[in-house]
């Protein structure tokens, strides 16, 4: 197989070499969990893109996507790529004020909503004075309508019945080229105006294939995605990375259902921020202490299953004995807490905020270690990241290949490589006071690099 250079090798590649597997995706609708496979994915994926051609959009626009985790995500998002066209996704929490900035700036032409709440907030705001670029609104749930609201089933079947018009669809999208715009991803905007970060096919792509490297993940695996995918971590590491692997991609709920969703659907990958293995962890600690005898037979489970962590993370043998009050740690203790992230993880990973290293130690002790990783929205965004050969706790791991990471003589990180952005859109001196004249991007973070270049 060649190594993909553009998010649409990447979709492509996806169906051709996992086509066959029954469940791309799986969502939860009516309280039971829909099997949706490949070839489903690709039948709506060139629908929506023939149907988006149809309403005379062109390659090099600009499109938003305003919802929730859920196949539609998806669905827009490759659609988008393969009629060569940007995507600008919005996090479904942002107000109307927020998400007008965002559209007047990227000059969006279409934007997909998924749900009532969500086109409230753009017919409050879709005024031609205001948004003179926004020709469409394209809703997905059918209670989600509104004057001059294109539903989204209206549109696939649209699309459906135009294919005739459009035979070269797949050969269209494999002509992007690496340099070509993909995403334009607005950054929080806490100093001043959000940015919207222009990342190009070989910026993702690249980020795919090297982090692909250091995370093991195969076509036997399961993730659960509940990150919000308008935020540039999930949607490399747990929508391109997962599409390339062919791992199950079980969109959860909401925010609020992971832990069940987790036990339900036993993933054996999982993506998030350290607030999730905060939760877990004080919920185990709040267990622990129920009672004087648990929390001693908790104490000692930890404290030998921390030692036996130390071993295995210096590389050295662990001791027979050692061995044994692990095994012993692992059915009193470890075991329910293996049970509450689904019985079935093989590991976690952790961006967007510092872990911390009691966390870590635990949760690597607990036989559910997490690997810790770092990077920026600018950098498509993985720059560094634990794996499972290369590992330290209280480390965000080692540049992922063909990154390079320099220490400024300030301390600030700088980085280097095919995964830096393009540049802010149409602010070329706020991308000159980032990206210098030799490529370094400069982070604005403070870090160091040990011996072992963690």
């Amino acid at each position: 197989m060649a190594v993909p250079r553009t998010l649409n090798d990447i979709f492509f590649n996806g169906l051709d070499r996992f086509g066959q597997k029954p469940v791309a995706l799986r969502t939860k609708r009516d309280g039971r969990w829909h099997d949706i496979p490949y070839t489903e994915v690709r039948d709506n994926v060139q629908w929506l893109a023939a149907g988006l051609r149809e309403l005379g959009i062109q390659a090099g626009s600009n499109i938003a996507i305003l919802a929730e985790n859920r196949p539609e995500w998806a669905y827009a998002d490759y659609a988008c790529l393969t009629i060569r066209c940007a995507d600008v996704p919005i996090y479904p929490t942002l107000p109307p004020n927020q998400i007008s900035y965002i559209l007047r700036d990227s000059g969006a032409v279409a934007i997909v909503v998924s749900t009532r709440a969500q086109l409230d907030k753009i017919l409050s705001i879709r005024q031609p004075d205001v948004l003179p670029a926004l020709r469409h609104i394209i809703a997905v749930d059918a209670d989600a309508v509104g004057p001059g609201v294109l539903s989204f089933s209206d549109l696939l079947d649209r699309g459906r019945a135009a294919l005739t018009k459009y035979p070269a669809w797949r050969a269209d999208a494999l002509g992007a080229k690496p340099e070509d715009l993909a995403t334009l991803i607005y950054t929080s905007g806490t100093t001043g105006d959000p940015k919207g970060v222009m990342l190009t096919h070989g910026n993702l792509c690249s980020n795919v294939v090297a982090g692909l490297k250091s995370l093991d993940c195969r076509d036997t695996d399961e993730c659960l995605s509940f990150l919000p995918l308008s935020h540039v971590f999930e949607r490399m590491a747990g929508h391109y990375c997962m599409w390339q692997s062919g791992v199950v991609i079980n969109y959860a709920q909401s925010v609020d259902t992971v832990s069940a969703d987790i036990v339900e659907r036993k993933p054996t990958i999982v993506l998030s921020v350290p607030r999730l293995y905060e939760k877990i962890y004080a919920k185990v600690l709040e267990g622990a202490a129920a009672s004087p005898i648990k929390k001693k037979i908790f104490n000692w489970a930890r404290a030998n299953g921390e030692t036996w962590a130390e071993h295995v993370l210096a590389k050295q043998p662990v001791p027979a004995m050692l061995g044994l009050k692990k095994a012993i740690a692992n059915k009193l203790v470890f075991k329910k807490l293996q049970q509450r992230t689904g019985g079935q993880l093989r590991y976690f990973v952790s961006g967007g905020a510092p872990l911390s290293a009691e966390i870590a130690k635990f949760f690597f002790a607990a036989g559910l270690p997490i690997y810790e990783g770092y990077g920026l929205t600018e950098t498509s965004p993985v720059i560094t990241v634990n794996s499972k050969a290369y590992v330290k706790i209280g480390t965000v791991g080692r540049a992922i290949e063909g990154v390079e990471v320099r220490i400024a003589p300030d301390g600030e990180i700088l980085t280097r490589g095919p995964h830096v952005m393009k540049g802010y859109y149409n602010k070329p001196q706020a991308t000159a006071e980032v990206i210098d004249r030799e490529g370094w991007f400069h982070t604005g973070d403070i870090g160091m690099v040990d011996a072992e270049g963690f």
